[in-house]
């Protein structure tokens, strides 16, 4: 059965080795990407190998509130009725670290603006659908007050908490969302991978990205997933695990997404 799939941050890395496997096995995708230039470089190559209804492209910059309300307006005036979300965009090595709305890059673009999508995309959301957030074996604990405020924290620190956070809203309003809503589930799709993001923070080439890619594509379409709805899989041990012990906190996770929510009003999201 065709799936509809959005995957944000597709340009390069796991975010594109997924939308290209997921194009093979004949699905719908919707790629997303900050880079006008790019986007249209991968509709014509994709063009060649697939349908041209079966490939969409929308461009925003996550990190901007201006672009995240476009990007969702975009959609809704689309009508994309989404099967599955996958929330791939990530940033560690960022030029600047604060927005021009005054909040820290990383945690815009890691944990807030994958909420955002998320609140706003699901009441349109398929029967059956899943949104599947990008986590990772990285994670500290954190200030839920951290996330909408200007830092000058280490690359390493931020992408930690930000990467908990995300894990943190993704357990609880996957457990929340019952059989009628979207399984939400967050995945680490297996540290180290070659992806521009490794290599900008680290250094390294990295590990297969189709190994990262092969894991959402499971998490995407596979039974394995379809009770998973509040789990958090980690694909260096390739099983459902334990995230951090703060999200498992329920003060701070009732803080979090208190936090998330009275930005999403503040911002006229709601």
């Amino acid at each position: 059965m065709t799936k509809t799939i959005l995957i944000t941050g597709a340009t390069d890395g796991i975010g594109l080795a997924t939308a290209r496997t997921l194009l093979e096995l004949g699905h719908r995708v919707i790629l997303h990407g900050r880079n006008a230039d790019k986007l249209t470089a991968l509709k014509a190559e994709f063009a060649t190998q697939s349908p041209p209804q079966q490939l969409t492209t929308y461009t925003a910059d996550l990190s901007v509130i201006h672009d995240i309300k476009g990007f969702i307006n975009e959609l809704k005036q689309a009508g994309a009725e989404l099967d599955v979300l996958i929330n791939n965009a990530g940033v560690f090595v960022v030029p600047e670290q604060t927005t021009s709305e005054g909040i820290d890059v990383r945690f815009m673009v890691n944990t807030i603006a994958p909420y955002l999508l998320t609140q706003a995309l699901l009441p349109d959301m398929k029967p059956g659908a899943r949104v599947i957030n990008l986590s990772s074996a990285a994670q500290s604990a954190l200030m839920p007050q951290e996330i909408t405020a200007s830092s000058s924290l280490s690359d390493n620190a931020a992408y930690a908490k930000s990467k908990l956070a995300l894990t943190m809203w993704s357990m609880q309003l996957g457990a929340a969302s019952g059989r009628a809503l979207a399984a939400i589930i967050a995945v680490n799709p297996k540290s180290f991978l070659g992806s521009k993001m490794v290599e900008q923070a680290y250094g390294v080439a990295g590990g297969n990205v189709q190994e990262g890619a092969d894991v959402l594509v499971r998490a995407a379409l596979s039974e394995e997933f379809t009770q998973a709805s509040g789990q958090y899989f980690d694909n260096d041990l390739g099983r459902f695990a334990r995230a951090h012990d703060d999200a498992y906190d329920e003060q701070k996770v009732a803080e979090l997404i208190q936090v998330l929510e009275t930005f999403r009003q503040h911002h006229g999201f709601a």
